[in-house]
């Protein structure tokens, strides 16, 4: 079975105003204090969010009890530096992001300029395992249709410096300003994508592979596929879900390499419309079927990627676990329809960050 991990980006904010807190130095000295062994938690690129990560986990419920116990401890050690932990993907609440120490984040900072600068998102990345770089990348080039609606499942940043965006994702929009960052079109093979890699590192404008931001990668430290399409996700159980379905997609695309069937070739310029689309819809509107590439309800797009993956979540055990995270999701909506029903009744966005702070832990 191919093992999955998960990282997560959480925001600090202050658990009486919501404001983000530039407290990530104290946090992460709080937590390697707290963690018997290794930490899980590292810094970011600003000093208002952490991020960590679970181990490889074959099963999803011990990715499921990583993740809560990883969010708990991340709220424990923020609470001690006087802060608290919000799985959300952008800032509610007006922010001056600020850039991390070292040396790696002053560079960005000066090479970007604005557009490091504005990055304070959280992400959630999620890693599968692959026997080769061939698997691997044939994987990448199958799966590429599939990415938008994750990125829908996932939605959670509809609010950037206390406006509405209109967008259910909008941290996808603020994320895809990296030059490296969205679709790409198809590989082909492990060394044409290595050939890739080395031409857009070599041109000098990108500091090194690790800001190799494509949707979907191979990883360059570990022997994984990393599906980078996605917000953090309000709630730890969508983002189980999330890894259940990017690990059967996964699966599916192998053996459809090995069956020799091969991938559809959808433009990425077409790609980048499902994005848009994804982003500014969520689950809320309509979504563009991989299958077609024209507009279709959320729910019956969600339930092809599920219908897509069938076989290989049967085969994992996963299936009614996963038939069931969707519905969820399918019923109550994601972490941006959570902000905004936030908002209305409120009508305050310190309200929406303070509640979420306590969903975050599930």
């Amino acid at each position: 079975m191919r093992t999955v991990g998960v990282e997560e980006e959480l925001l600090l904010v202050d658990a009486e105003s919501g404001d983000p807190r530039a407290l990530s130095t104290a946090v992460l000295a709080l937590a390697e204090r707290r963690a018997e062994g290794d930490s899980a938690f590292e810094s970011e690129l600003h000093d208002q969010q952490l991020e960590f990560a679970t181990e490889p986990r074959a099963r999803m419920a011990d990715l499921a009890e990583e993740i809560h116990r990883w969010r708990a401890e991340a709220a424990h050690s923020a609470a001690e530096a006087g802060a608290a932990v919000a799985a959300l993907a952008t800032s509610p609440m007006p922010v001056s992001p600020a850039i991390g120490e070292g040396e790696r984040y002053r560079w960005l900072a000066e090479r970007f300029g604005m557009t490091a600068q504005e990055q304070l998102t959280c992400g959630c990345h999620v890693h599968v395992s692959v026997d080769s770089d061939e698997e691997g990348v044939a994987v990448l080039d199958r799966i590429r249709p599939w990415l938008p609606v994750l990125l829908a499942l996932s939605a959670n940043s509809p609010f950037w410096q206390a406006q509405d965006t209109s967008y259910n994702s909008y941290r996808s929009r603020v994320w895809g300003r990296w030059p490296s960052a969205g679709p790409m079109e198809l590989f082909g093979s492990a060394d044409r994508y290595h050939e890739l890699v080395r031409a857009l590192v070599g041109t000098g404008v990108l500091r090194d592979e690790g800001m190799i931001y494509f949707d979907a990668r191979l990883s360059h430290r570990y022997p994984t596929v990393e599906i980078r399409v996605a917000d953090v996700c309000l709630d730890p159980a969508d983002t189980v879900l999330l890894a259940t379905l990017v690990r059967g997609l996964v699966e599916t695309a192998a053996r459809a390499w090995r069956a020799g069937d091969p991938p559809d070739p959808v433009p990425a310029s077409v790609l980048r419309m499902a994005g848009w689309q994804a982003a500014c819809s969520g689950m809320e509107g309509p979504l563009l079927h991989p299958a077609t590439m024209r507009p279709e309800p959320a729910a019956d797009v969600a339930e092809a990627l599920l219908a897509h993956v069938r076989d290989a979540l049967e085969d994992s055990g996963d299936l009614a676990s996963a038939d069931k995270g969707l519905r969820d999701v399918l019923t109550r909506g994601t972490g941006a329809r959570a902000q905004r029903e936030l908002l209305a009744a409120s009508d305050s966005l310190r309200t929406v960050v303070t509640e979420c702070a306590v969903r975050t832990r599930g």
